[in-house]
């Protein structure tokens, strides 16, 4: 199984809420990085598992994100360098 990770940038918590509750929801993902910028306005969350998984769980999280609020990035890395997955967990 290739491991892939899913990145969700949205505009404020509750939105990343909303997306995060979608991924875990749709597909057997685990969060492995929440970052908040600019005091929360600003939120991206890292979801990991197969390639598949992660794949289905960002198409859920950037449906359910956009109907709360506003989407920045929505993207699916497959087989991320080792050098990546140290700077995110």
């Amino acid at each position: 199984m290739e491991n892939a990770i899913a990145l969700l940038e949205v505009q404020a918590n509750v939105t990343a809420i909303a997306g995060l509750d979608a991924m875990v929801k749709a597909a057997n993902v685990r969060l492995i990085h929440v970052e908040r910028r600019l005091g929360g306005r600003l939120v991206t969350v890292v979801v990991e598992g197969s390639v598949s998984d992660v794949t289905a769980a960002a198409e859920a999280g950037k449906a359910a994100a956009g109907e709360v609020g506003n989407v920045k990035l929505c993207e699916v890395i497959a087989r991320p360098h080792p050098e990546i997955m140290k700077f995110l967990k």
